[in-house]
């Protein structure tokens, strides 16, 4: 997994990474489960360096011969590791499914784990798909994407109220976010006027957007809490739904026969470890490739979502290489966490905007209402603009981001 050089950025201070939504979640910490670092073995590149380390990390010789590390001996373990952890997280949530546990946060907690084990077994049969039976990692990687998906949906749809609930709050107290069509500041929200009454020209008018922003706010945030809540609603019975339908179980059944046999394809045992090699960095070049084709930022427009799909591509792209970076060096890549963080930010202020907007076309409401979510659209429409901004800022493959 050779990397053109990086650069040192400087990251900007930011709450914890989301678990993530629908399709999952960047920015879980701490290592993988199924090997220890001391049982893990290294991959070398081709120069005999550590695939993915920067200058001066230690360099352990390449392995020769019968003892050499081989491609089974570091996914098996792997993807048995992860399978092991997706049946523990499932008996956890049956058991805190029951009615005693009435607050409901331990099965939220094992839901959480549940969707990070099928991810990473999901995207790691993705990548090395070459390395194992192809038919039988097809066809498990799209059911656990679709349990990961069915799964995720009540949380992402909590996680959008909340987050827009809380947008409102801070809005209607504060300035209004620059008018639809303005270049954004870059900055997580506007610079309000304050204080600037008296020698503003457009000073009175902000004040009485102001105002109606006010009424409004308290209108859309009960407007937004019932659609949110009964799409969360709809999305926790299809989970419940899944949970007990015989195509979870089969996907059960098949992770449990994963944790202790893992079907390799033929030909890959005794290999070596370019069987895993090869394929990280084909994910490796992909996420550069997609970076480097992100609209530049001369040509982005706040208001156009369409914008958005290549940025979100990057994301699904930076992911696959994380759980890479996990299998063949047993750790997610350090010098991507800021950034992937901040492809999350982009993902959930982009999707909280298209909620804003889509409750903004209920009809028959209330010409305040309409305002305030119109503002509110505005303001996680300049969230995407700065999200971009941070991930520019944090993006550590300067090469990728002036290629042509």
């Amino acid at each position: 997994m050779r990397r053109p050089d990086h650069q040192t950025t400087t990251r900007p201070t930011a709450g914890p990474p989301a678990d993530g939504g629908p399709e999952d979640g960047l920015a879980e910490s701490g290592p993988p489960s199924g090997r220890s670092p001391e049982s893990r073995g290294t991959l070398p590149d081709a120069s005999g360096g550590l695939p993915g380390t920067g200058a001066g990390a230690a360099v352990p010789p390449r392995p020769d011969g019968p003892d050499g590390v081989t491609a089974e001996a570091v996914l098996a373990p792997y993807l048995r590791g992860q399978a092991a952890d997706f049946l523990r997280s499932l008996r956890l949530h049956r058991e805190h499914s029951a009615p005693s546990d009435a607050g409901g946060q331990g099965a939220e907690a094992a839901s959480r784990a549940l969707r990070r084990s099928a991810r990473r077994i999901s995207g790691s049969l993705h990548t090395f798909r070459s390395a194992l039976d192809p038919v039988w990692a097809d066809h498990l990687r799209t059911e656990l994407a679709w349990l990961s998906g069915t799964l995720a949906r009540e949380h992402a749809y909590a996680g959008r109220l909340t987050r827009l609930v809380d947008a409102l709050h801070q809005l209607s107290g504060a300035a209004l976010p620059a008018a639809r069509g303005t270049e954004p500041t870059g900055s997580t929200r506007p610079a309000g006027s304050a204080g600037s009454a008296g020698r503003a020209p457009g000073a009175s008018s902000e004040a009485q957007g102001r105002a109606v922003l006010g009424v409004g706010a308290a209108r859309a945030g009960a407007l937004l809490e019932r659609q949110l809540t009964l799409a969360r609603t709809r999305a926790h019975s299809a989970a419940l739904q899944a949970l007990g339908s015989s195509r979870f179980h089969a996907v059960a059944d098949a992770v449990a026969l994963l944790a202790s046999e893992v079907p390799l394809a033929p030909g890959t045992t005794g290999r070596g470890t370019e069987a895993l090699l090869e394929p990280a960095e084909r994910a490796e070049q992909r996420l550069i490739g997609a970076v480097a084709a992100l609209p530049p930022d001369e040509s982005a427009e706040p208001y156009n979502e369409a914008q958005d799909a290549p940025w979100h591509q990057a994301r699904l792209l930076l992911r696959l290489h994380r759980y890479a970076h996990e299998v063949v060096l047993g750790a997610a890549d350090p010098v991507l966490t800021g950034a992937g963080h901040a492809l999350d930010l982009h993902r959930d202020a982009a999707e909280a905007a298209g909620a804003a907007a889509a409750a903004a076309r209920t009809p028959r409401i209330a010409p305040a209402t309409a305002y305030a979510l119109g503002v509110l659209h505005a303001d996680q429409r300049h969230e995407v603009e700065a999200a971009r901004a941070v991930f520019r800022e944090t993006w550590p493959y300067a090469a990728a981001m002036t290629a042509p």
